[in-house]
């Protein structure tokens, strides 16, 4: 196959779920297939080569254009496209896609994500046959419901259901048009083939590099054994709203009580670009913020459990997976392991998000019982070894293109 591949993003280095997905999309991807990737860069970041990326036949950079403009945000309120997709307009990329497309033949143009609508319809508009493919990192219309419905800006909850809708219009328009569709979960294909029932839509999961993160947990902090640990972690890009939210929000309304019965533990924040709100937890009794860690998994070696207090956001997490290759167990809420196979009180624990008492009682009893946390350790690690590994899900990915890419 020769893919030409579009992303909004730069892959590396991987500090968010959504670089992680793409960057093993490409890694699978190249295996079998001829990978033209076409990239908005970061600002100030060198250019990514195919010595960063050897699985790709070529890589282009693009500058990533300024985001919400005022001119941009007035045309997501007058204008047909939302202005996650006017973030993304670009001079540059309608040529950088323009010579890819004039320089050879493609069998699929891969979008990873919405943001790139224009670009795959204009890569379409010049080669007869090519197949387009979307990948959905979560459901673009239905994350920018739930931040209506969260946020405490009246303004910005107004604006937010605006885009809503606006997205659930170019998700209609995709759904029917593009040859394939990969999602993280069940739950996102059933939800999305409500809308429209002939899409073609395959699940793909989201995966961790079990290799990598094994033995990470095997560490402790304070003394020997479970009731030695007093860390609890939450890992997570704090630039993106539903990590911050969740950060602040757990913070400051539930760890109060799990501290008081964990005996004095420590709340550790890791996770690149921490805003002011969230640098500002530092100052509570209890709570470290570590911000971006070249390494995460010494501070998964030092903790008691990962917690994932998500209130708001979409499509699956990377940071439970990761936490269970590293063989330490999770306790979130449902909405933070929505999409994912697990089982409360067998593989992860779960607690709604202001249940603060719940919370306690869930971290409480790991550290009460290094049994209970052995036993929530290895099925977590039986569960990301056999169905949530990189490797298994990039033959997935594979088989699907190449059906897809083959008339099936």
């Amino acid at each position: 196959m020769r893919i030409l591949f579009l992303s909004p993003r730069q892959p590396l280095p991987t500090r968010s779920g959504a670089k992680l997905r793409e960057y093993h999309f490409l890694r699978a991807l190249g295996k079998r297939a001829e990978v033209t990737y076409v990239y908005f860069a970061d600002a100030g970041a060198a250019a990514l080569t195919t010595t960063d990326l050897p699985f790709c036949r070529e890589v282009v950079a693009v500058p990533k254009p300024p985001a919400y403009t005022a001119a941009q945000t007035v045309r997501g309120i007058l204008g047909r496209w939302p202005l996650t997709v006017l973030n993304y307009t670009s001079a540059a990329m309608d040529e950088a896609v323009a010579r890819a497309a004039e320089s050879r033949e493609f069998d699929i143009v891969h979008a990873d994500g919405i943001h790139m609508i224009r670009y795959v319809r204009a890569a379409a508009a010049r080669q007869s046959g090519l197949k387009a493919i979307y990948n959905w990192h979560n459901i673009d219309s239905e994350v920018m419901h739930r931040y209506a419905e969260t946020t405490a800006s009246r303004g910005r909850g107004w604006y937010a259901g605006q885009t809503a809708v606006k997205l659930e219009l170019l998700e209609g328009e995709i759904l029917r048009e593009a040859r394939g569709h990969v999602v993280c979960s069940e739950r996102e294909r059933a939800q999305l083939l409500e809308l429209a029932p002939q899409a073609r839509i395959a699940v793909v999961e989201n995966g961790v590099d079990t290799a990598y993160f094994a033995g990470a947990g095997a560490g402790a902090s304070f003394g020997e054994g479970a009731g030695g640990r007093r860390h609890v972690v939450f890992v997570g890009a704090m630039d993106y709203f539903p990590n911050s939210e969740a950060a602040v929000y757990f913070a400051r309304e539930v760890w109060g009580r799990v501290r008081s019965r964990l005996g004095g533990a420590e709340l550790v924040i890791v996770g690149a670009n921490p805003g002011a709100e969230v640098l500002a937890l530092g100052e509570l009794p209890g709570v470290r913020v570590a911000g971006m860690v070249p390494d995460v998994r010494p501070y998964y070696g030092q903790a008691l459990a990962a917690v994932v207090p998500l209130r708001t956001g979409g499509g699956t997490r990377l940071k439970i997976l990761e936490a269970m290759a590293a063989g330490v167990p999770v306790v979130s809420t449902p909405l933070g392991a929505e999409g994912l196979d697990v089982t409360d009180g067998v593989n992860a624990l779960l607690v709604e998000p202001g249940d603060a008492e719940g919370w306690a009682e869930k971290l409480g009893g790991l550290m009460d019982s290094e049994e209970r946390r052995a036993g929530m350790t290895e099925a977590g690690l039986e569960l990301v070894r056999t169905r949530y590994d990189w490797e298994i899900l990039g033959a997935k990915l594979r088989d699907t293109y190449e059906g897809w890419a083959g008339g099936k």
